[in-house]
């Protein structure tokens, strides 16, 4: 049987909802639409169906938001500066229309694509702590649907990789996780290790130290963390000299410590294209040198999470901008991640873990 493919992150968006995200620029690399319909054409390399001769097939994706211009707290004033919840609630809207098969015409998705969104992990004011979750939560209740729809709900994100040093360790913010746990929702973990440098995973670790030390006292069920894309390291150091680097040296202690506080953590394997070199959408990649410069660092993930808490992203499309486009870019990732898995000695059964089967663990979804 051909193993089912779950695509942990990926990110869609409407081309009418380009200037409520807090990236644009007008002529950016991804300020065009890259909605299903673009997904499909990226990932046409491999299967949609389990009816087919070949190794895997893609069984569906877990959709993260996109970093909408959003604050912590709520704004009631339509006219005020502070966007509040408006925008990152039309992405939860724009969801709902993908999993009830309600598209509206333009927005690149048909009624045909509901069951390819596994699971959505929309934006969420953690810093606000329970008060502000409990509240947002509410709203995006009410725009998916109490039904069907809003299970599709299995986790928040609120990235920190550009806020101000600090905010993983204040209460609020630990309260906010602890809220989570116990409403059986996850939380996705986006730090970078290459340009915010090392001490945004010291902050982390010493978050989730403190957070499973309260959680053990209390008895409250731990929230699951699920960490992104290796915690962007720096991918350019070279291979040969990269596993004595005092950078590697540190991002590998931190990410065994990040593995150790408790066995609810896990690791995404993606978001490398865009830490690497950009490569050419015409050239003959060698996947073998790109397996070869990324394998370090893999290692020690594969080391230290064990084989059973690494899962399969794509980070589409923003890994078109370093892959080489959304012709290539997908197919190109999973050719890497086919040797890495090889290259580690990865059984048959391994490999459908991270291929799929951890990421429909760690979000508790039911395929």
């Amino acid at each position: 049987m051909p193993i089912p493919v779950v695509d942990s992150h990926i990110h869609l968006f409407a081309a009418s909802h380009l200037p409520t995200l807090a990236w644009y620029t007008p002529h950016g690399p991804l300020s065009a639409q890259h909605s299903i319909d673009e997904y499909r054409h990226a990932t046409s390399s491999v299967s949609s169906t389990s009816n087919t001769n070949d190794k895997k097939y893609l069984k569906g994706f877990i959709f993260l938001e996109t970093d909408r211009i959003s604050s912590v707290e709520d704004s009631k004033d339509s006219d005020s500066s502070n966007k509040g919840w408006k925008y990152a609630l039309e992405e939860v809207s724009f969801l709902s229309r993908i999993v009830k098969g309600e598209p509206i015409s333009g927005e690149g998705h048909n009624a045909l694509d509901k069951d390819m969104c596994l699971g959505i992990v929309p934006w969420a004011p953690v810093p606000g702590g329970p008060a502000a979750l409990d509240s947002y939560m509410s709203e995006v209740k009410i725009k998916m649907g109490q039904g069907y729809a809003y299970q599709k709900v299995r986790g928040v994100r609120y990235l920190v990789q550009d806020k101000p040093a600090g905010i993983m360790l204040e209460n609020n913010f630990i309260e906010g996780l602890r809220w989570l746990g116990k409403e059986g929702l996850t939380f996705d973990l986006g730090v970078d290790a290459r340009q915010g440098g090392l001490g945004q995973l010291r902050e982390a670790v010493e978050m989730m130290e403190r957070l499973y030390s309260s959680t053990k006292k209390s008895g409250d069920i731990p929230v699951t963390i699920v960490i992104n894309h290796l915690c962007k390291p720096n991918l350019r150091l070279t291979t040969e000299s990269v596993r004595t680097h005092p950078e590697y040296l540190g991002w590998k202690d931190l990410i065994t410590r990040m593995a150790q506080i408790t066995p609810t953590t896990y690791m995404k394997l993606s978001g490398a294209f865009s830490e690497l070199l950009p490569l050419s959408p015409e050239e003959d990649v060698n996947f073998n040198d790109v397996a070869r410069q990324i394998q370090p660092w893999t290692d020690v993930v594969f080391d230290v999470f064990g084989r059973d808490r690494v899962m399969f992203g794509s980070d589409w499309p923003v890994a078109n901008i370093g892959g080489g486009g959304n012709d290539v870019a997908w197919n190109r990732w999973r050719r890497v991640v086919e040797i890495l898995l090889d290259k580690k000695g990865f059984n048959d059964q391994e490999k459908a873990n991270v291929w799929g089967q951890v990421a429909v663990k760690a979000y508790g979804i039911e395929l």
